[in-house]
């Protein structure tokens, strides 16, 4: 009795290992298995997405960095008196600053690409026309102080002085001041100065015009401060694909020639006083707004959505070899499945590899032609039948042609691979409908 039992008892676990339920478990667990190669590919991304930057910021700095324009901004000196104890005088230095009452820039933008070996940077050449007018300072007093006219300067802040290229000179009322290099009012920042000792114009009744050109180097981006009570900024460029950023939406303008953009912004618009002191400078800095020169996606970006749609390739791969498995009752040994779904996720370290040097398009032309041959190849040594293996071949296409859509959309990827998802559930309820899956 102890023999029979134990005969149908290996019978009965014999039958399970050869069941379908035994071989859908299986399937399930090397999907589970092929996460830890997908982490692996996502994480090799990521590294070279970071090498990409970094050899990015390398070139960029060579040129100069992002730049950030904020000005120009009246330093005007001046010395406070108190009285302190035994009458004694006390003198203390300050400074105010006064922002400008119109501020008008023009920019013209040509950016260009630099290449370090296969990692490419986004720099670009600008001309600035900065023009405007300060309110008279005809009335202007301070308390128990003494301004001192002689040391009036204006400081324009440029945030990477290495990307001014011509010697910039600001015109005041008709006159002309030099340049000197120091250091904005506010994170010890860089700023060019120009010095306006002993002008006779501060005394007239109406505003005093201002004009500034000057040309700068910049990489990734540009941005400017509102600092004027009224600000009014036009940057035009000959780039496809700009970026828009901060705080204020300009009306702008596209066009396969480039993009021209401006933004019109009030003192109401800005938490910016008129003016202060050294002691109380305001954050400025949250009201900065400009263009940043980028790239729609970028084949990292593409590599990283790919790559996230690994785990359903393999499982739908894996299905259709389940169903041709059953309707052909051809033996599937796991291995098999397994080097299969290592073949699918070396896809993707080729596509990483070749889309540096050739581009996403041709890169996953050729990585997805040469993955489909070599499966197709291996899975008709397989099923030795014609037809199976021309199932999964038309499959495979299918798949690589429906993801390679999905990534070239923007806005509506999510839709069409929700879509797709849908589909594709709904083919495999009915191609098993007829499974005897009690069998």
């Amino acid at each position: 009795m102890e023999s029979n039992f134990e005969k149908t008892g290996i019978k009965k676990n014999e039958k399970f290992t050869e069941s379908i339920t035994f071989k859908a478990m299986i399937v399930g667990i090397l999907i589970l298995i092929m996460f830890l190669p997908n982490n692996m590919v996502q994480e090799l991304i990521y590294e070279r997405q970071g090498r990409s930057r970094e050899a990015v910021y390398e070139i960029s700095e060579k040129w100069s960095l992002a730049q950030q324009i904020t000005g120009p901004v009246l330093s005007i000196p001046y010395t406070t008196k108190t009285i302190g104890t035994q009458d004694q005088v006390i003198k203390s230095e300050h400074i105010l600053y006064v922002t400008p009452k119109e501020l008008n820039v023009n920019a013209e933008l040509v950016p260009e690409e630099r290449h370090y070996g296969i990692y490419k940077a986004i720099l670009y050449q600008s001309t600035l026309k900065i023009t405007g007018s300060f309110a008279s300072l005809q009335n202007l007093s301070i308390p128990d102080s003494e301004i001192h006219w002689d040391k009036v300067s204006i400081l324009l802040g440029i945030s990477d002085l290495r990307g001014v290229t011509n010697n910039v000179k600001m015109s005041l009322q008709g006159n002309t001041y030099n340049v000197k290099a120091g250091r904005w009012v506010k994170d010890n920042g860089n700023a060019l100065i120009f010095d306006i000792p002993n002008a006779a114009f501060w005394n007239d009744e109406s505003s005093i015009p201002y004009s500034c050109e000057l040309a700068l180097n910049g990489s990734e981006k540009i941005e400017f401060i509102p600092i004027g009570q009224n600000t009014h900024v036009s940057i035009s460029g000959n780039w496809p694909a700009p970026s828009f950023i901060g705080k204020f939406t300009p009306a702008y303008q596209l066009s396969d020639n480039g993009f021209h953009a401006s933004w019109s912004v009030l003192d109401i618009n800005r938490a910016i006083p008129v003016s202060w002191t050294e002691k109380n400078i305001p954050d400025f800095y949250d009201s900065a707004f400009g263009v940043r020169l980028v790239e729609m996606v970028d084949h990292y970006q593409q590599n990283m959505r790919s790559a996230k749609y690994s785990m359903l390739f393999i499982a739908l791969t894996f299905l259709v070899f389940f169903f041709v498995e059953l309707l052909t009752k051809t033996k599937i040994h796991p291995v098999q499945y397994f080097l299969v779904g290592i073949a699918l996720m070396i896809f993707y370290t080729l596509l990483l590899a070749i889309s540096e040097q050739l581009g996403f398009g041709i890169a996953y032309l050729i990585a997805s032609s040469s993955t489909i041959i070599l499966i197709t190849v291996y899975c008709y040594s397989i099923f030795k039948g014609i037809k199976p293996t021309a199932i999964l071949f038309s499959l495979l296409v299918a798949l690589y042609l429906f993801l390679y859509m999905t990534l070239q959309m923007e806005d509506t990827a999510l839709l069409i691979g929700s879509i797709g998802l849908f589909l594709i559930l709904g083919i495999a309820m009915y191609a098993s409908r007829k499974v005897k899956w009690y069998k």
